[in-house]
């Protein structure tokens, strides 16, 4: 072969390998050049007093997500965090423990780190498999249990110990966030949460919360009523994953007591205000019987924990702030205290 033929085939085959290594990085999996994925990291830390107001970028999500901290009275030792998960509306409106509650006060002379995420309307803090043309990109399970959890221990140099504390939807979150990474939370404790999102009836549940009160479609959350995401985020399916966790779990029967009545009757006039308490009545009744069926799985199970059966109360806040001072001892056991 002529040198200039052998020089022609060269090429061809050095263009052949630089194809096939470009076509390699370019394939999941692959080592690129090209600039990574911006990080997670906390972007901006303004102080009010104690309360801190942290800019949390979710690389999951691709956007800022606001974290109020109260911080100790104490600031110069290391503290656990308390994480405090809000209402259906994931604190962007007043369906938050700040503003429903004392709690924050309460707390206020306790040695932990209260850490207050805002957002997540309708979301159930999971992580959707779709983004939603109303409620946006859903990616909460990751930001909980990979993102925030080492970026808080570094900029509030925490002990690492972990409790985290939901009410109502949220009561459902915290159960689902605590088997999806075992041992990251010590105590968990939950008030009024459904924990079956996968019957029937526990789906209805999660569609009237995310679909008929935040305007979100179940469908880009775990998809349709067949998909075998339902049961792979039910937490009385999964609560094997609790064994190891200390756990609170309360709800109250649905029967309302005269406070109940002249809260409900006094928010809202006439009419609506007995359409509520009859909702608050209805919705707490459901939720005692999925907390019943959760007491019956982790029975089976031999997996410990804590129950406060209220005989009275519908789905309001003034039995919620009880119940995290009731489960105080549980939660702070788990962080060390």
């Amino acid at each position: 072969m002529k040198l200039t033929a052998l020089r022609n085939v060269f090429a061809l085959r050095t263009t052949a390998v630089a194809l096939t290594a470009a076509m390699f990085l370019a394939l999941p999996g692959g080592t690129s050049s090209a600039a990574p994925d911006k990080p997670s990291a906390i972007t901006s830390i303004s102080k009010d007093g104690r309360t801190w107001h942290l800019k949390v970028y979710s690389a999951a999500m691709e956007k800022e997500i606001t974290v109020d901290v109260q911080r100790p009275a104490d600031e110069s030792q290391p503290a656990p965090n308390l994480y405090m998960l809000n209402g259906l509306d994931g604190g962007e409106g007043t369906a938050n423990w700040k503003a429903r509650t004392k709690a924050l006060e309460w707390l206020a002379d306790k040695p932990v780190n209260v850490i207050q995420p805002i957002g997540g309307l309708g979301s159930y803090y999971t992580d959707w498999i779709n983004p939603d043309p109303n409620l946006g990109v859903n990616k909460w399970k990751t930001f909980f249990t990979e993102e925030l959890p080492p970026l808080l221990d570094e900029s509030l140099h925490s002990t690492g110990l972990n409790a985290l504390t939901g009410l109502s939807t949220s009561g459902t979150s915290v159960l689902q966030l605590a088997e999806a990474k075992p041992g990251l939370w010590k105590s968990v404790a939950a008030y009024s949460g459904c924990a079956q999102i996968a019957d029937p009836a526990g789906k209805q549940f999660v569609k009237l919360a995310t679909e008929t009160w935040a305007g979100g479609k179940v469908a880009n959350m775990y998809g349709p009523d067949d998909s075998p995401l339902w049961a792979a985020n039910d937490p009385v399916i999964n609560a094997e994953k609790l064994r190891g966790t200390l756990l609170y779990v309360s709800s109250g029967s649905g029967i309302p007591g005269m406070d109940d009545v002249q809260y409900y009757l006094g928010s809202a006039p006439g009419v609506t205000g007995g359409m509520n308490l009859a909702l608050g009545m209805i919705i707490e009744a459901a939720v005692n019987g999925c907390t019943s069926n959760l007491k019956s799985r982790l029975d089976g199970l031999s997996i410990p924990a804590t129950y406060q059966f209220n005989p009275v109360g519908t789905h309001y806040w003034p039995y919620w702030e009880q119940a995290l001072h009731d489960s105080w001892p549980l939660l702070a056991q788990g962080m060390g205290l």
